[in-house]
């Protein structure tokens, strides 16, 4: 297959570093061999070990590995900012990354203008620049902080503005590396979204230790250990793999589900769920709907988003009980099909549940003229989900399933975070009626 099909191919590629124990041994090391003296006053330690890798154009390529098993250091050879002690990288496309925090950053100059250095680093003119910077300025949304030294910055200011960067200069390449982990929930939701959008035609390099993170966004993974490639594939057998071996590191390949968990009980000793388990997750809801991103045609308008607990009408929310999600809107036309509806997504953009008001209105067509505002309700049980934020998106449009107009759409209207919860994996948590083990 041509190299043009391929976005990176890496050959048999190693990165050695010298170690040197002490300041005498690099002089010893520098003068030794102009006196004709060949003996070696350091350790080498090789980061990375022959790495061959094709990633073809379009690809989502997942690195993983423990820390220190030389995934930055072979990323920054990808990105050309380390050189390999040996073999050959060739890449084929404009690559932009988000390394290491604060990368590419003076930390003297203001953040606009690290924006126009750091652009400039990726081959953007002046006047390109210029064009693209509202547009930069308003993704990192960290106000008058562009005109501050990057030096007073957050670690999330930080993020914010270096991810802003990397989304306007039309990379064919993108490298991340565990950066989003600092950012807040609204803004990982805007990464999220401009990262599923540039899969749609990009190249894709992402670095994360959380292997869910990694099934879902990934069609392939590349597993590295004390710098060697120890599997390629598809993403789910890698992680399966990494995880395995990461288990037998910490109990060794021997343990038993006696040694793990104790004794096993007999049948007398039958465990319930009455006697430990505590099902649920507290949550609390913060309104975002002016700061919200989205779009709007002005025709109808999204004016309020509301999401509490039945029991108590209270925004204090428990996985497994009854909530009630109103979405209030206000029309500036006539609508003869109008429809509400809202999705709530994880922090990777992961839609797990929703619902509109579709079934509704096909059975009791519903109208309003303009200048009316109406409301739709939806009552359900919260599902049990793990801890984290996630957001509520919502629209009103009009029309019908097949045929429809969004008139209002926004992305992030409400917070969602969940604390103290009983789910470990998955994710949704169901409750169980009964747990037991009994000797059969």
């Amino acid at each position: 297959m041509s190299s043009n099909n391929y976005a990176i191919e890496l050959d048999s590629v190693s990165k050695c570093f010298f170690i040197y124990r002490n300041p005498a041994d690099r002089l010893k090391q520098f003068i030794l061999p102009r006196l004709g003296i060949k003996k070696k006053c350091y350790d080498e330690f090789w980061a990375v070990n022959g790495v061959s890798l094709n990633i073809k154009k379009g690809e989502t390529v997942a690195i993983i590995g423990r820390n220190g098993s030389g995934k930055s250091t072979l990323l920054q050879m990808i990105c050309g900012t380390l050189q390999p002690t040996c073999g050959t990288i060739k890449v084929n496309g404009k690559i932009a990354a988000l390394l290491e925090l604060g990368s590419g950053f003076n930390p003297e100059f203001t953040g606009r203008e690290n924006v126009y250095l750091n652009a400039a680093v990726y081959g953007l003119t002046r006047s390109e620049i210029e064009l693209k910077f509202n547009d930069i300025v308003k993704f990192a949304d960290i106000g008058d902080f562009i005109d501050q030294p990057v030096k007073n910055y957050s670690s999330g200011m930080y993020v914010r503005l270096a991810f802003a960067v990397i989304a306007h200069v039309d990379a064919d390449i993108l490298v991340v590396d565990e950066a989003l982990a600092v950012g807040d929930a609204v803004f990982t939701q805007k990464c999220m979204r401009f990262i599923r959008k540039f899969q749609e035609n990009g190249t894709l390099i992402f670095v994360s230790h959380d292997m869910a993170s990694v099934q879902n966004l990934c069609e392939k993974a590349l597993w590295l250990n004390r710098g060697n490639s120890m599997k390629y594939g598809k993403s789910k057998d890698v992680a399966e793999s990494y995880l395995k071996y990461t288990l037998e590191q910490i109990y060794g390949e021997t343990a038993t589900l006696q040694e793990l968990n104790g004794e096993t009980p007999s049948e007398e000793e039958s465990v319930s769920d009455e006697a430990f388990i505590d099902y649920g997750s507290e949550t609390t809801v913060t309104h975002n709907l002016e700061a919200s991103n989205g779009w709007k045609t002005g025709d109808a308008e999204i004016i309020r988003v509301d999401m509490r607990n039945l029991s108590h009408n209270s925004e204090i929310l428990t996985g497994g009980e009854k909530v009630k999600v109103t979405l209030e809107a206000k029309t500036h036309i006539d609508l003869d099909q109008p429809i509400l509806g809202f999705l709530v997504k994880d922090k990777l953009g992961q839609i797990l549940f929703g619902e509109n008001t579709l079934p509704l209105t096909e059975v009791d067509k519903r109208t309003f003229a303009a200048g009316e505002t109406f409301k739709g309700e939806f009552v359900f049980t919260l599902p049990m989900l793990p801890n984290g934020d996630y957001a509520l998106m919502c629209s009103v449009a009009n029309g019908n399933l097949h045929n429809n107009i969004q008139h209002h759409h926004l992305h992030d209207a409400l917070i969602i975070k969940v604390f103290n919860s009983t789910v470990r994996w998955g994710l949704v948590g169901v409750r169980f009626d009964s747990i037991e083990m009994v000797k059969s």
